[in-house]
């Protein structure tokens, strides 16, 4: 196999085994100065949770206007979500009314095989679920059975099949258990068993049984024995469920004797709760060993077989292809087992700690077995302990170091990078410039040593004139590192120096006051109305006004373009998600008001009123009202994602 090919199959390994997903960060709002007392927090939250109820109502009722079908389920799912606490009733009403409008869409993408508008309604689909899961977990399942699509492809129900787990009607339902185990643990173990008695094995599992063993140990240990059972007997070369959850198992180690972990078992958090350990060390090692007999199965292909993959399309899929699967290609059982096995084998590479340490008298084999396949000894086990460096948020510089110096060289550049940076949030420049001058090139280098001269100058603001500071930003290449320089210096002078803190970000806001010609100037004003946001509110407002009448007058542009050289707009109106750059946008100047709400409601919601596209002021509007409550969404927009070169405005939305 191609040295490019297993780091890729590792990769993806990795990343299912190793790293739960983790929800987007919210950036952190201020702290204010003077803590109020209870009693004021308790009356500030209710004014809050007053308005933003108010002003979802005016949502809900703005969105039934709408014509986009895709629109107003959002607008539902949101309402209903948010919803749930103050008025579970009419949350019951809007979920059943998004799942009416999720059937419609999917009955409707049946026939209709484009990417977007197949995609769209199971995007939808998820998002209602798991919405409903987050309070009742029996209307989730209800939701899931009547948005269920009426035909599934082969493609999506074959477990054989190398694709489908990317695919498959199953991975929303696993989504659903893990979600529905925090909430109820046991109806989520009826339910595991039954996919278990079906011969799934949701990847969700060790979550379930996590949760249960809090509520009902007896219940946890039967599940565990049955899930344990069904591996050892499953085929795991021909299903990749099987194989992705006990090596899942076999990753999170035996579990350690009760009296070792009573003093932590209460504090486990769910987001480490995939990597917990659920099997006793005997059941460790029996199911290490089954996995082993498995992976042992692969074997090199002859030359023959290679030129018969490659003839096949795009390398083949193999031992010793390309890495790449051709889905029209009809592969035989046989080879779909020796992928599995090779799946497998890359799996255990990473697990080589474990089996010395549980089972060394199968160690042996399994490195003669890699070599044999052509499998390097360290490559990969070296990636995986980079990946974890790098998952990591308190490793030291040093110990980010020592990690590039045996990382793959395609990661190294990056690593040297992080520890650069991390060097310098412990204070230590020196280490840090001398990272970047040893290990790095061209633009890496200087984006650390760029913002190694940052911190220097802002750590010497204090006692510097605005004269001085003028002169340095003059010779800065760009006017976006002029503006990061002044925020920083800024920021770290609110408590010193407030007056001159405010006059930074005064010459900060005349660089952004002009007309934006990219998405990356309108991320520069609102750098700077977060920035005064902290200090002095209201020039937040006067920073952010220019910039929805501009976004105002480019909506109107992409509409009337809309069908030329314009794609944003669909059916007359602007998606409240996935409408491109422009969408985004709208969304981030929302997030900065729904901050600013906290302080100035009513101003708030005049400025998110001042957008003159319906779609436009709903986005606004249900950022002011999550941000009120304190509710995270569950698709932020990535306004990075559409800046391309952060040079030109794309209205092209593909």
């Amino acid at each position: 196999m191609k040295k490019s090919a297993l780091i890729f199959l590792t990769l993806g390994i990795l990343l299912v085994i190793f790293f739960p997903v983790r929800g987007q960060d919210q950036q952190p709002t201020q702290t204010p100065t003077e803590q109020p007392s209870a009693e004021d927090l308790e009356k500030q939250k209710a004014e809050w949770t007053k308005n933003a109820y108010r002003l979802l109502d005016q949502v809900i009722d703005e969105g039934q206007s709408l014509r986009l079908s895709e629109n107003r389920v959002r607008i539902q799912i949101a309402a209903a979500d948010m919803l749930w606490d103050q008025n579970q009733g009419r949350a019951r009403s809007l979920f059943s009314q998004a799942a009416d409008g999720v059937a419609e869409m999917m009955r409707s993408s049946d026939n209709n095989s484009r990417g977007n508008q197949v995609r769209r309604p199971a995007q939808l689909r998820q998002q209602l679920v798991l919405a409903a899961a987050r309070h009742d977990a029996p209307l989730a399942y209800q939701l899931l059975a009547t948005t269920r699509p009426a035909t599934l492809t082969q493609a999506n129900t074959d477990s054989r099949n190398p694709r489908a787990q990317f695919n498959s009607e199953d991975n929303l339902e696993q989504s659903l258990l893990s979600q529905v185990a925090a909430l109820d643990p046991k109806l989520a173990a009826q339910n595991a068993e039954q996919m278990l008695d079906k011969g799934q094995f949701p990847r969700s599992l060790s979550d379930v049984i996590n949760q249960l063993q809090r509520q009902d140990q007896d219940a946890a240990t039967k599940l565990t024995d049955k899930m344990v059972k069904r591996l050892e007997s499953a085929n795991m070369l021909s299903n990749n469920d099987a194989s992705t959850l006990a090596l899942g198992l076999l990753a999170a180690g035996p579990r350690l004797q009760p009296n070792t972990t009573a003093s932590t078992s209460n504090t486990a958090n769910t987001q480490a709760m995939s990597r917990s350990p659920i099997l006793d060390q005997s059941t460790y090692g029996d199911l290490m060993s089954t996995v082993i007999d498995a992976a042992l199965k692969a074997t090199p292909q002859t030359q023959t077989q290679r030129l018969n993959n490659n003839q096949r399309g795009r390398g083949g899929f193999g031992p010793n292809g390309g890495g790449q699967f051709n889905s029209q290609t009809q592969l035989t059982d046989a080879q779909l087992e020796q992928i599995g096995a090779l799946r497998m084998l890359a799996g255990l590479q990473l697990l080589l700690p474990q089996i010395d340490q549980y089972l060394p008298s199968r160690a042996q084999s399994v490195r003669q077995k890699m070599t044999e396949m052509g499998m390097s000894n360290t490559s990969r086990f070296n990636m995986a302990q980079t990946l974890n460096a790098l998952q990591q948020g308190n490793a030291t510089a040093d110990t980010l170091v020592q990690q590039a110096a045996t990382a793959p060289p395609q990661l190294q550049s990056r690593i040297y990078q992080q520890a650069a940076f991390r060097a310098l949030d412990e204070g230590n420049t020196d280490q840090a410039r001398q990272i970047a001058t040893d290990h790095l090139q061209a633009n890496a280098r200087d984006a650390v040593l760029q913002r190694i001269d940052f911190r220097e100058m802002a750590q010497k603001a204090e006692g510097t004139r605005i004269d001085e500071i003028r002169q340095r930003l003059a010779r800065l290449p760009s006017d976006n590192e002029r503006i990061d320089l002044l925020i920083q210096m800024a920021t770290d002078l609110q408590t010193t120096n407030p007056k001159v803190s405010l006059q930074l970000l005064e010459e900060a806001k005349q660089m952004t006051s002009r007309r934006a010609t990219s998405y990356d100037q309108f991320e520069q004003q609102l750098k700077v109305a977060r920035a005064f946001a902290a200090v002095e509110p209201a020039r937040s407002f006067e920073v952010l006004d220019p910039g929805i009448s501009q976004l105002n007058e480019l909506l109107s542009a992409a509409a009337l373009l809309s069908g030329f050289e314009v794609n944003i707009f669909r059916d007359g109106e602007l998606p409240l998600q996935g409408g491109g750059g422009l969408t985004a946008t709208v969304s981030r100047f929302g997030q900065e008001l729904a901050l600013l709400a906290r302080t100035d409601m009513e101003r708030s919601e005049t400025l998110a009123g001042r957008f003159q596209l319906p779609e436009a002021r709903i986005i606004a509007r249900l950022s002011i009202v999550q941000g009120l409550l304190g509710v995270q969404s569950q698709a932020q927009p990535n306004i990075n994602f559409f800046r391309g070169q952060g040079q030109n405005f794309n209205f092209r939305n593909n």
